[in-house]
């Protein structure tokens, strides 16, 4: 398919102009400079695009043997999200970022993926070019519901999930796109103002200057085409066997936390869930040592 029959399609994701796309390039570098080291980056072909993907990994030889982790980000944003959790996981265990189509990143996207069964085999065939056969797959918000779909569709790689604040186990309410809205706005609020907005509704962008230059820039450089994912129902998600581990925050405006707290585990067999204080929708970021710690011991007992 040619690029412009791709521009033209209304369920594909796409840049507004080239400019905008390196603008928000090197808005993203600036951020990945605030974790790990890159290793490598890689492009690895699917049905769906060309999936980019970020190589971390760490210096001990016994460390490099263990199983890998893989980071699945939330939606609007890219794999720079992770810079709080890069550095604690490669130092423990390879990782490999993953730019998801669709949102704005490195990936190409050439056929849309927020249908549950595309979104599970584009997964499925990025984690097979990269040559994983078993992983641990870490997934935020948007990421979060791609990785309990994985787990529900084709877990055959899976040696354990994550779930961060995930999207995927209730229907998104008008309560967390007001929240996304405020936030967007208040990163046009007075510097000074900022690191009391940033309490006020728990987004740490607005208190970092990089993360905030790159999320303003992604609204400006990049058409999202893709509709809310339908939550998985109660008998979808009662057939997951994967080991699995819940993080919500206490204020999440996403989930209703202690209600899927005592939901998960009732119907995931051996599910993990346990809920953050003093944080919204971004645990991974407002606690990341205490986050990688737990992430880390999790991955640890699995293994």
């Amino acid at each position: 398919m040619s690029e412009t029959a791709v521009r033209a399609r209304a369920d594909i994701g796409r840049y507004v102009s080239d400019a905008w796309r390196d603008r928000y390039f090197a808005a993203c570098d600036a951020v990945y400079a605030l974790g790990a080291p890159v290793l490598a980056e890689e492009d690895v072909e699917t049905s769906f695009g060309t999936t980019h993907v970020y190589r971390y990994g760490p210096v001990n030889e016994a460390a490099r043997s263990r199983t890998p982790v893989v980071l699945v980000h939330g939606a609007g944003s890219c794999s720079a999200m992770w810079y709080p959790n890069t550095p604690a996981l490669s130092v423990d265990r390879p990782v490999y970022a993953i730019d998801t189509p669709g949102d704005p990143g490195r990936s190409v996207q050439r056929e849309s993926i927020h249908q549950p069964e595309r979104a599970a085999q584009w997964l499925d065939e990025t984690l097979a070019g990269l040559g994983l056969d078993r992983v641990h797959l870490v997934g935020s918000s948007y990421g979060g519901w791609l990785a309990l779909n994985q787990a529900h569709r084709r877990p055959g790689r899976l040696a354990s999930v994550t779930l961060l604040d995930p999207g995927g186990l209730e229907k998104v309410g008008l309560r967390f796109f007001v929240w996304i809205f405020a936030g967007l706005f208040a990163t046009f609020a007075p510097k000074a103002l900022r690191p009391r907005l940033a309490a006020w509704l728990e987004q740490p962008v607005l208190v970092v200057p990089e993360l905030r230059t790159m999320i303003r820039t992604a609204v400006r450089a990049y058409r999202i085409r893709r509709p809310a994912p339908l939550p998985l129902s109660e008998e979808e998600l009662s057939t997951i066997r994967t080991p699995l581990y819940l993080v919500l925050g206490k204020r999440s405006l996403l989930v209703h936390p202690q209600r899927q707290a005592e939901r998960v585990p009732r119907l995931v067999p051996g599910a993990r869930a346990e809920i953050i204080s003093n944080t919204g929708h971004g645990p991974q970021i407002d606690h990341a040592e205490e986050i990688n710690r737990r992430m880390l011991n999790f991955m640890a007992c699995v293994d």
